[in-house]
């Protein structure tokens, strides 16, 4: 198998400018660079991707570590990353954990051995204090707030954002107000940040007007349910995500419930299901989120930076 010896040899130059071929420096001649291509070439040389990236010390390969690929949420935030990189040259290479601690910390190890130059996390099974000495190796973004040195963050005020769904059906004449949430609030800010803005906004949380692990349709069938069989129902449902709030929007409407004449529903995320059923929602930029993560990883300094959010009014409430 030939080396890059042999290409010097062959075409009439320094390993040294062999080597700032296969590297893309710009300090080569038109005329060497073309015969080291045309020796390449004959020898049909293939260089070893991994050498060449250890020397120019990148990789050009950007990890995406979130838990499901196939929740709409980390779908849209994943298309926006893939959309940034790719307009800058950059692979991703998508890393599902299921929220699996360990697994998280095998993609961690990936950027300490160099075989990616960064990391976006969408969102993380471990605490911050096992995945920041990682930081040293190469640059890590977080899709939510996080006042640390050495991370970079990109994040809609989620308080803010969900204290405006609550207050924006509050303003429509509904004080009982139900309402759904993911992971538990000591696993997910998220989910504690949705509570504290419920309490905000309408004092304690009746435990009857709640539920967790609500990710999907089926989910948002199954809360509606329990909500509006209740012996007092609430008047209007907010969801954590347009997919629950469709389910929700099944269930009522095949009930015998007139949306939003009997039941308001408000989702977050306006994915095109919540547009096709007119279905209000709170947009918190989820791609923009994506597309500006990348733009952090990339840059030079450690940034927090908001995307603001915004309350999409329809049919539903």
């Amino acid at each position: 198998m030939p080396n890059i010896k042999d290409i010097a040899k062959l075409a009439g130059v320094s390993v040294t400018t062999v080597s700032r071929v296969l590297n893309d420096h710009p300090y080569v001649t038109g005329d060497k660079r073309k015969r080291v291509q045309e020796v390449m070439k004959e020898l049909d040389y293939t260089p070893n991707r991994n050498a060449v990236d250890l020397s120019r010390g990148r990789t050009n390969t950007i990890g995406f570590v979130l838990p499901y690929n196939d929740h709409p949420w980390f779908d849209k935030l994943m298309n926006g990353v893939l959309e940034a990189a790719f307009a800058e040259c950059y692979s991703v290479v998508i890393c599902p954990t299921a929220y699996d601690q360990k697994e998280e910390e095998r993609y961690l190890r990936m950027l300490k051995t160099k075989r990616i130059d960064g990391l976006v996390i969408a969102s993380r099974a471990n605490n911050w204090e096992t995945i920041a000495p990682y930081a040293k190796y190469g640059p890590i973004v977080a899709c939510e707030y996080i006042d640390h040195p050495l991370i970079s963050c990109v994040y809609v005020d989620q308080m803010k954002a969900c204290m405006d769904g609550f207050q924006a059906l509050k303003d429509r004449g509904h004080e009982r107000v139900a309402f759904t949430v993911g992971r538990h609030e000591k696993q997910s800010n998220t989910t504690k940040w949705k509570m504290e803005a419920y309490k905000a906004v309408f004092g304690a949380i009746d435990p009857e007007l709640f539920l967790y692990d609500c990710y999907n349709v089926e989910d948002g069938k199954r809360a509606a349910e329990r909500f509006l069989t209740l012996d007092e129902p609430p008047t209007a449902l907010y969801s954590n995500g347009d997919e629950v709030a469709a389910g929700m929007y099944y269930y009522a409407t095949r009930n015998g419930f007139d949306v939003p004449r009997d039941i308001a529903i408000l989702g977050e995320e306006n994915l095109q299901i919540a547009d096709v059923l007119d279905i209000s929602t709170v947009d918190k930029s989820v791609r923009e989120t994506g597309r500006v993560a990348v733009e952090l990883l990339l840059g030079a300094e450690i940034e927090k930076r908001e995307v603001r959010h915004e309350i999409i009014f329809r049919n539903s409430i």
